[in-house]
């Protein structure tokens, strides 16, 4: 059975990365409708929390009490890194060209494998090391970076932040994962993070704009699906991945998300394959398969 579980996190990881590739199809809607990118993200995160709490009062009801003391770990995964992350990632696209800004927000496999090494104590080997300049070079090539990013210095801070804070989920979330389920784990970092959410989103406007939507059912269901698809799912399946796979080799693993975003952006939008596009894919596809050869080093 460990054995079992050991073999499914990587898997669970990398689908994880899937579904939040596909992304940019829902925030491309929403956006649509009128919505902020700020918005979005507490639409995304408020429907999250709500499943993620159904889902745990079935599953662990005792998830509810938390230890007092494991607060502030829960605070810190909510605020310092969900939302925090998402918001310094949208700001950053908004300062700059989105290829800049992902590029930025994966740097996030550097500061996990360095606060792996530093908190975890966990070996950076040569395949580990090979691997994150696999999967680097390749987010940079797939998501097109030229010396005409436009990138300041307050885009950058705001750019490294995404990237920080994308990665801190995956050194608190093994910290919480040591003392809780993975279903109250999540339910808590979403609940936090919805909070602060509603502190910046404007309810006001957009509760405005829910009401003048010309077909309100439909735009609910389709934050309902954005929320399934891009939180509630690859949530889920990334921390239960991280019950048996290092943060430093989950961070990598979880690069497949550019790639499928491309992939996404040439099916559905049709947005041209270039050269070095497809050349990404093909590193962060070994990337992973050097990841994941039997022998450890």
């Amino acid at each position: 059975m460990e054995k079992e579980k050991r073999n499914t996190g990587p898997v669970l990881i990398i689908l994880a990365g899937c579904f939040w590739g596909s992304m940019g199809i829902f925030v491309r809607k929403l956006s649509a409708c009128g919505f902020t990118s700020v918005q979005i993200v507490s639409i995304r995160v408020t429907l999250a929390a709500a499943a993620f709490s159904a889902l745990l009062f079935f599953k662990d009801r005792s998830g509810f009490r938390p230890a007092a003391r494991d607060l502030p770990l829960f605070f810190a995964l909510g605020f310092g890194s969900i939302l925090f992350f998402t918001v310094c990632y949208f700001t950053a696209i908004e300062m700059m060209t989105l290829s800049a800004a992902a590029i930025l927000l994966y740097t996030s496999p550097i500061w996990i494998m360095l606060m792996s090494a530093v908190f975890f104590r966990e070996k950076l080997t040569g395949k580990k090391l090979l691997a994150l300049l696999l999967a680097f070079s390749g987010c940079v090539l797939v998501s097109g970076i030229s010396g005409e990013g436009g990138v300041t210095p307050a885009g950058l801070l705001f750019g490294l932040g995404s990237g920080i804070g994308y990665g801190l989920y995956s050194i608190l979330g093994t910290v919480a994962l040591r003392r809780y389920s993975p279903y109250t784990v999540t339910t808590w970092t979403f609940l936090l993070a919805a909070a602060g959410s509603w502190l910046i989103c404007r309810p006001a406007d957009m509760i405005a704009k829910f009401a003048a939507a010309g077909d309100s059912a439909a735009l609910a269901g389709l934050c309902v699906l954005t929320a399934l698809v891009t939180a509630v799912i690859p949530f889920l399946a990334y921390t239960l991945g991280l019950r048996t796979v290092e943060a430093g080799k989950a961070g990598i693993l979880a690069t497949v998300e550019p790639m499928v975003a491309t992939l996404i952006g040439i099916t559905v939008f049709s947005e041209p394959l270039t050269v070095f596009s497809g050349a990404g894919i093909l590193l962060i596809l070994a990337a992973v398969v050097v990841l994941n050869r039997k022998r450890e080093e």
